[in-house]
């Protein structure tokens, strides 16, 4: 099949697993608990092989301590270490909030960056955390690619590749652009309740018909 011809149906394909998975999770958005962009930020650098529960319960008493970036960069390392002491990799985290925070003072005025060029040059920011920020932090359409939205990518047939610039670069061409935030939404919510790394419940799908299943294992 030619490229062309191939790029069309993936993306008639894709529209329709959209569709499906827009009437299975209505409600699915980022479960992050953020009150300002900067909050968002720092709950997204947080929950990197973290789970959202986890830093929902240790980010109320940080953001009490320390709302925005002035206060955080004035504030004590060893105090962050303290109120984030429950999440993995603690220390490596606190050092990457505290400079981040002074680097949003002295570079942005102690607000938070909403291009992707600026962003990924703060310490702990790679593209899948840029893209959260400004997706949902700043409503800038943005595709993410985190380990649920690569793993089902890969089963659906959408990308080859495991490395999440290359997965997202291909995503881009076939999701529609108004629908790059939704999409890794609505990706992670049926990765953590239908096509789990796991195991893939294929038989309670809503999106089988349309799903090449490639790489599951049969059981």
């Amino acid at each position: 099949m030619a490229a062309s011809t191939l790029g069309a149906a993936n993306k008639r394909r894709m529209q329709e697993i959209l569709k499906v998975l827009w009437r299975e999770y209505p409600e699915a958005e980022c479960s992050l608990h953020y009150g300002t962009p900067f909050q968002l930020l720092i709950a997204v650098m947080l929950s990197a092989q973290c789970t959202d529960d986890r830093v929902n319960l240790v980010t109320p008493e940080l953001f009490r301590v320390y709302p925005d970036a002035e206060s955080m960069a004035k504030g004590d390392l060893e105090v962050i270490r303290h109120l984030i002491r429950s999440i993995n990799f603690f220390n490596n985290k606190a050092k990457a909030l505290f400079e981040t925070s002074k680097l949003l003072v002295e570079r942005h005025g102690g607000t938070v960056p909403d291009r992707m060029e600026d962003l990924i040059h703060l310490r702990g920011v790679g593209r899948k955390t840029a893209n959260v920020v400004l997706g949902v932090g700043f409503g800038i359409p943005s595709l993410v690619v985190d380990t649920h939205v690569g793993r089902l990518s890969r089963r659906m047939g959408f990308t080859k590749s495991s490395d999440p610039v290359k997965v997202e670069h291909e995503l881009v061409k076939i999701v529609p652009k108004e629908n790059w935030t939704e999409y890794a939404h609505l990706l992670i919510a049926h990765g953590r309740k239908i096509c789990t790394a796991r195991k893939a419940l294929c038989d309670e799908c809503p999106v089988r018909q349309y799903c090449p299943k490639v790489g599951v294992v049969r059981r």
